[in-house]
């Protein structure tokens, strides 16, 4: 009798979990292009170079169509190379996505006809189209316009930057990734654009992706990453023997795009060529908890194995333990001291069955559970 009322417990207590919303489980693996909008040799081995990665979306950092932003032309520049991302596709180079995966940002180039009007009927964005933000898995995106022809101003006092502050703070992601096309920072042809040089650190954002200059740099700007990724097709520009003091990492010696990884204990940023070579590779880890966290395992459903992600304020003596659907134990991961610090292992299924399972950390404050399904 006190076995089943334990087990009630249990399945109470996860019941309460699931409805409170526990943090999706599955990282995010997203592209990000820039300056790439103009259809040739190099764009399409920029294009097979993501496509080879299979992301689950791309992002793009401006100037999505050269060199005028015009409707005669923006199908062949984007379209050509990426319909199989676009919801809504409507050109001649094959199908569209089922759903949208592809989130554009603008560029000079894309307002130099009508205002951008071939831009803005050729995708299907949220929001105003201009500006807008959206949230995959763990991240939360904000697209900006950071063209000085927006509507809606570009200084840090302007009704886009009030959007994105408003937004920022009420973010509840672990990751927010802000894009935009001008560089707030860069040691290249253009340079440092001062008037978007935004408290985006202060505001919450946790990285700054950025184009316009055409050559890969990353700076660390009060204590945050900012990025420049203009290789993704146009042209490579000089970067200038005065590096920033903030810059960390340059490289123009060929094309290339990012490939990020957003897990529940990090963001991992990289850039490789249109060759495959690995040039730059940055790591974000979030601020330590104040208290004892079990992160959603990835993948979620697994097969073979799976990733466990911990963290503990102080050092603790824990166990990990994988609980049946009944509440049950059926096998233990760790058993022992901690210290205090970010904890990943490997959980290994073994001879468990296809079902639903219950990840509990035990020994370092309330328990936690994490629900699991292994095919």
């Amino acid at each position: 009798m006190l076995q089943h009322s334990r087990l009630l417990c249990f399945s109470s207590a996860v019941a309460l979990l699931l409805m409170a919303g526990a943090h999706r489980s599955n990282a995010q693996r997203f592209a990000a292009i820039g300056d790439y909008g103009f259809a040739g040799n190099a764009e399409r081995d920029v294009a097979q170079l993501v496509k080879g990665w299979d992301p689950d979306f791309i992002i793009t950092l401006g100037d999505n169509n050269y060199d005028a932003g015009d409707s005669a032309t923006i199908d062949q520049n984007i379209g050509q190379y990426y319909h199989s991302y676009i919801g809504q596709y409507r050109g001649r180079y094959g199908p569209s996505a089922s759903t949208n995966r592809f989130f554009p940002s603008l560029g000079n180039h894309d307002y130099y006809t009508r205002n951008g009007e071939a831009y803005k009927d050729y995708f299907t964005l949220p929001g105003n189209g201009r500006y807008y933000d959206f949230v995959r898995g763990d991240v939360h995106f904000f697209a900006l316009n950071s063209d000085p022809a927006e509507p809606d101003g570009i200084s840090a006092t302007s009704v886009q930057a009030k959007w994105l502050k408003a937004r920022l703070e009420a973010s509840s992601s672990r990751w927010n990734v802000v894009y935009l096309h001008h560089a707030p920072y860069s040691s290249g042809a253009h340079g440092n654009t001062v008037a978007l040089q935004w408290p985006f650190s202060q505001w919450g954002a946790s990285v700054v992706l950025a184009g316009h200059d055409h050559h890969y740099e990353r700076l660390l700007v009060d204590k945050m990453p900012y990025v420049v990724n203009g290789l993704g097709g146009r042209s490579i520009y000089r970067v200038n023997m005065q590096r920033l003091p903030e810059s960390k990492a340059t490289f123009n010696a060929d094309f290339g795009a990012m490939l990020i990884k957003a897990n529940a204990d990090s963001l991992s940023l990289q850039f490789y060529t249109r060759r495959q070579v690995l040039v730059d590779t940055y790591v974000l880890y979030p601020a330590l908890s104040t208290v004892p966290t079990l992160f959603p395992v990835s993948p979620n459903p697994f097969e073979e194995s799976t990733k466990v992600v911990f963290s503990l304020p102080s050092a603790a003596t824990v166990q990990l333990r994988v609980l049946n659907a009944m509440g049950q134990e059926v096998t233990r991961l760790y058993d022992g001291p901690a210290a205090a610090g970010w904890h990943r292992l490997t959980w290994s299924r073994n001879a468990l069955a296809p079902g639903a399972y219950y990840l509990q950390l035990l020994g370092a404050g309330k328990p936690q559970v994490t629900r699991v399904a292994i095919l």
